[in-house]
């Protein structure tokens, strides 16, 4: 999220607007929204619709301990980041899309392990194609 934060307005320079779904409640989105410092919608999606509509998956306990995701959790803590408080689907795994106008995927990635996120510059790239 910092990623999309600190380059929003490079997305927005090249046409695309950002938006989150998290799978918490209004009240931590509005707290996550708050310590993060996001401007762009954060849409709360506690039951998992979208989720399994993008037929994201799950991870494990054992996937906690992996070394991408230890990594993953130094280069965030490295920045600055903290972990937020679990929800009710703590080893729900995320995604990352890019749509473009006229129902057209520019970029689909369903993340395997809890680290394994894009980063912004190849998000920027998808825009380019």
């Amino acid at each position: 999220m910092a990623q999309l934060r600190d380059r929003e307005a490079e997305f927005q320079g090249r046409g695309a607007h950002l938006a989150a779904v998290g799978l918490a409640d209004a009240e931590h989105a509005r707290e996550f929204r708050k310590e993060s410092g996001i401007a762009f919608p954060l849409l709360v999606d506690g039951e998992r619709v979208a989720y399994r509509a993008a037929a994201l998956g799950s991870g494990t306990l054992l996937g906690i301990l992996r070394p991408t995701n230890m990594a993953a959790r130094r280069r965030a803590r490295a920045g600055g980041h903290r972990q937020q408080r679990l929800g009710r689907h703590p080893f729900q795994l995320g995604g990352s899309f890019i749509l473009g106008p006229g129902n057209v995927d520019l970029f689909l990635k369903r993340n395997r392990t809890f680290g394994d996120h894009p980063d912004a510059a190849e998000l920027l790239a998808a825009l380019e194609r």
